[in-house]
C-alpha cells in the first residue's frame, strides 16, 4: 500500500485499541471513569430486555448477565478490528503464509492473524516477518492475555457484590415480617437492641452502595423474587429509619436512626444521577429506583 493509506489505516487501528483500551480501564480500574463504550452497551441491553419483559415474563432477569457479556464481547471485536487495521497495509509482504496458504493481503487475512494472536493461540500458519511486525504481535498477544484474565476477575468480583445486595434485601425483609409476626416494633426491643439495628443496617447500606459505584453493571441485574429484590427493600428500609426518628426516643436511637435515613437519601441520589434519572423526594426516587427494574 501507499505511504497515505497506510497512515491513515494505521492510525483508525490505533484509535480502536486506545478507545477499548480506555474504557477497559475505566470499567476495572477507575470507579470515576466514564466508560462511555461500555456504558452505552449496558444501558442498550437493559432498554431491550425492558421491552421483552413486557411480552415475556422472567426474560428481564437475564439483562445483567448479558450485558456484562456484551461489554466483553465488544472490548474483544474492537481490539481485534484495530489491530487488523494496524495488519492490513503489511499483508501480504509483511508477513510469511505456510505452504499452502494463498494471499492477495486481504482484510479477512488481517482478521484472522488478530483474532489468533487476541486469543494468545500461537501465530499459526501466517507469521511477522518484518522487525516491526514482531515486536507488535506478541504484544497483542500479551494484551489479549491481559484483557482475560480481567474479565475473569471482573466477573468474579461482580457475585460476591450482588451476594451482598440479595443478603440486604433478604434481612430487611425478614425484620419486617418478624416485627409482623410477633406485633412488635424494633423500637420496642430497647435502647441498644435498636440501636445496634440500626447501625448495621447503615453499614450494610453504605457498603452496598460502594459496591454499587466501584461495579456500575451490577445495577442492571434484577431479582426474580421480591425477598432478594433492594428496590422493593429500599422504601420499607427508609419507613424503619423514619420511625427511628421520633423525638420521643433516646437520642442514641434517633442518632443511629437519622445516619439511616441520611444513607438511604445518598443512596436514591446516587441511583438517580447514574442510572434512571428520576427526580424528586427520596420517596420518589426510590420509587423510580423500583419501577426501572420493574417491580
Amino acid at each position: 500500500m501507499d505511504a497515505l493509506p497506510t497512515i491513515s489505516l494505521t492510525l483508525a487501528g490505533a484509535l480502536l485499541i486506545a478507545l477499548a483500551l480506555r474504557d477497559v480501564f475505566d470499567v476495572l480500574f477507575h470507579e470515576a471513569g466514564r466508560a462511555v463504550l461500555s456504558r452505552a452497551i449496558v444501558r442498550g441491553v437493559w432498554r431491550l430486555f425492558r421491552r421483552l419483559a413486557r411480552r415475556r415474563d422472567g426474560v428481564f432477569t437475564i439483562a445483567g448477565p448479558v450485558a456484562l457479556l456484551a461489554v466483553i464481547a465488544a472490548w474483544a471485536v474492537i481490539l481485534i478490528a484495530g489491530w487488523a487495521l494496524v495488519y492490513w497495509p503489511h499483508m501480504p509482504d509483511g508477513f510469511n503464509f505456510g505452504s499452502g496458504v494463498v494471499s492477495e493481503g486481504s482484510l479477512l487475512d488481517a482478521f484472522y492473524v488478530s483474532v489468533v494472536n487476541l486469543s494468545t493461540l500461537g501465530f499459526g500458519d501466517i507469521t511477522p516477518d518484518t522487525g516491526a511486525l514482531r515486536v507488535i504481535a506478541p504484544l497483542q498477544a500479551l494484551l489479549g492475555f491481559g484483557l482475560l484474565t480481567a474479565s475473569i476477575s471482573w466477573l468474579l468480583s461482580i457475585y460476591p457484590v450482588l451476594a451482598r445486595r440479595r443478603a440486604l434485601a433478604y434481612e430487611v425483609n425478614l425484620l419486617l415480617g418478624s416485627e409482623m409476626a410477633i406485633g412488635k416494633s424494633v423500637l420496642s426491643l430497647g435502647a441498644g437492641s435498636a440501636e445496634a439495628i440500626y447501625a448495621e443496617l447503615t453499614s450494610r447500606l453504605v457498603a452496598v452502595g460502594r459496591d454499587l459505584a466501584t461495579f456500575p453493571v451490577t445495577y442492571y441485574f434484577t431479582e426474580d423474587d421480591d425477598r432478594f429484590s433492594l428496590p422493593v427493600a429500599m422504601p420499607a428500609l427508609l419507613d424503619l429509619a423514619e420511625r427511628g426518628v421520633d423525638h420521643s426516643l433516646p437520642a442514641r436511637v434517633r442518632l443511629r436512626a437519622t445516619m439511616l435515613r441520611e444513607a438511604v437519601g445518598d443512596f436514591a441520589e446516587f441511583t438517580a444521577r447514574g442510572f434512571h434519572s428520576g427526580s424528586g423526594s427520596t420517596e420518589q426516587l426510590l420509587d423510580h429506583y423500583r419501577r426501572d427494574h420493574m417491580r
